[in-house]
């Protein structure tokens, strides 16, 4: 994608030199890491690493067809039929995807199993000691499938809107139902989308740790990411070369999911037309009952659930007027709690990379029409593409190739360096979108009247972009403050994010105190959404994941 925008030299060689940075040198160094560590053959015999990598293929698997058949049934009914509520519904049916998969995991935790407080209330609890039924591939597979859904309506949303209208309207002319028309027309040219729905679906799975250690940890079931935030955290810093072999065996298992999306992105681009119509829909009544009833079972009872576990005094108490409590909020939010010094420390973390990245995106952006800049900008989309387990190796590995870079290790700082390389793509997404927008007309004026290259990104082109800038920053941000997979790896005494304490605390058996940190999560969630929706009418279609 390029820009209207005439930049010089220095503005692209600054764009080329942070892309690779943060783009192709943590996959490098991992490569090398990875060549060099001379225990492939060592590799090649650990039947755990075997294991645990099978188990990988089985949970993505199984995640990713369960991704796609919930995705397109939504996208059937949401978007391609018009039923009541239906923007609400869209909204509701992408949330999930922005549920933090640690929270999303203890919400469905607590929403089954003997000590759900949920059970409890309604008398349907199992009894005492019985094995929790989500623990191990089934729950997994629930939980991922249900946060990769959204991925695949997503996919699907990006076409719908490119559909030619006048193919739906030729279709009926013909004799087609509503239901044959979608059918014979509109779903052969979506099946790109869908692809790459299901492509993200299946990194997402692959990569996951959150999901993985809550429900796989306890269920006796390790998978890949599991393993290498084991071997690290017995080994330190001298299990890297090991490590390093897992990181890229995991990116190795990752690539049919890479593939299927860079087929997709070759797929021929559809015929202009007017806008697509939502087709009628016979019962429509029904649509939306059934999507309402879709949402309450993965969203509202797994939420509603942790909210409950958050009000009692500990997990296995029924809620009564007896036992409702604020402790554990007051606890999470007390002064100088652990809780609080995570809340603070996310944050600061996810606050410094979304402004540092916002700011790189808008000079990337605008350096766009050099051909080096689009280049290297394709190798920025790694560290997003892939597990976040292998750049959080590849950030370890760089850090301690650097003189003195052993302080780095453990720290705060090390985890931010990790958020820069693996969300840059996300802030620089709607900042390019945006910048291909500009009008030429006002660089070309400005430069008639004698205005430099600094003097015309400052006056005209950032205050244009400063929308999509500031939705890329907030969308850093909503992933990055709940962000537990390169956490878990990078973190040191003192450097505990939200994400990692969310863990650690239903780890530790503080269920009813992890719930209420959670709870808190998701209002922060909310109110970060509600400012990049403030941005949202001046911003390209599909920009914010929650508006398609």
């Amino acid at each position: 994608m390029r820009t209207p925008v005439s930049t010089g030299p220095g503005l692209a060689g600054f764009a080329v030199f942070w892309l690779l940075l943060l783009g192709a040198l943590p996959m490098l160094r991992l490569a090398v890491e990875a060549g060099s560590a001379g225990a492939w053959a060592e590799l090649a015999q650990d039947a755990a690493v075997w294991r645990a990598a099978r188990r990988s293929l089985v949970v993505a698997a199984g995640a990713t067809a369960l991704s796609v058949t919930l995705g397109v049934a939504l996208a059937a009914l949401l978007l391609l039929r018009e039923v009541p509520g239906r923007r609400v519904l869209i909204f509701l049916a992408v949330l999930p995807l922005l549920v933090p998969p640690q929270i999303m995991a203890l919400g469905f935790l607590q929403a089954a199993g003997p000590g759900s407080p949920l059970l409890l209330a309604l008398g349907l609890a199992p009894p005492i000691g019985s094995a929790h039924p989500l623990h191990g591939p089934l729950g997994m597979v629930l939980v991922l499938g249900v946060q990769g859904a959204p991925l695949v309506f997503l996919g699907v949303a990006a076409l719908v809107r490119r559909i030619p209208g006048e193919t739906l309207i030729a279709a009926r002319g013909l004799g087609a139902s509503p239901g044959g028309a979608l059918r014979r027309v509109a779903w052969p040219l979506l099946l790109p989308g869908l692809a790459a729905g299901a492509g993200l679906a299946w990194i997402a799975a692959l990569g996951n740790f959150g999901v993985a250690a809550l429900i796989g940890i306890p269920g006796r079931y390790p998978v890949l990411t599991v393993l290498i935030w084991r071997r690290l955290g017995q080994g330190g810093p001298e299990a890297l070369g090991e490590v390093a072999l897992l990181s890229v065996l995991l990116a190795g298992l990752a690539l049919p999911g890479l593939a299927i999306q860079r087929f997709a992105a070759r797929a021929a681009p559809l015929p202009t037309g007017r806008p697509f119509a939502p087709m009628p829909l016979r019962l429509r009544g029904a649509g939306t009952a059934v999507a309402m009833v879709y949402l309450l079972v993965v969203l509202g009872l797994p939420m509603l659930s942790l909210l409950l576990a958050a009000l009692v005094p500990a997990i296995g108490v029924r809620l009564t007027a007896a036992t409702f409590t604020l402790a554990n909020f007051a606890a999470a939010l007390a002064p100088g709690a652990q809780t609080g010094a995570a809340f603070g420390r996310s944050l600061v973390l996810s606050g410094v990379a979304a402004l540092v990245l916002a700011a790189a995106a808008g000079a990337i952006a605008l350096a766009q029409s050099h051909r080096s800049v689009r280049l290297a900008g394709v190798m920025a989309d790694l560290p997003y593409a892939l597990p976040g387990a292998c750049i959080g190796v590849a950030a370890i590995l760089i850090v301690l190739s650097l003189p003195g870079g052993g302080a780095l290790y453990g720290t705060a700082g090390l985890i931010l360096i990790a958020y820069l390389s693996r969300f840059q793509a996300l802030a620089l997404r709607p900042a390019a979108a945006a910048a291909a927008r500009l009008d030429p007309a006002l660089d070309l004026a400005a430069r008639g009247m004698g205005a430099g290259p600094l003097r015309r990104i400052a006056a005209i082109h950032l205050p244009l972009l400063a929308p999509a800038l500031g939705a890329g920053a907030i969308l850093v941000m909503l992933l990055a403050v709940n962000e537990v997979t390169v956490s878990a790896l990078l973190h040191g005494p003192g450097s505990q994010t939200l994400g990692v304490l969310v863990f650690n605390l239903q780890d530790s058996g503080s269920t009813a105190l992890a719930a209420a940190v959670s709870c808190l999560a998701l209002l922060l969630v909310a109110v970060l959404m509600a400012l990049a929706s403030l941005a949202a009418r001046r911003l390209p279609a599909g920009t914010l994941p929650w508006r398609p």
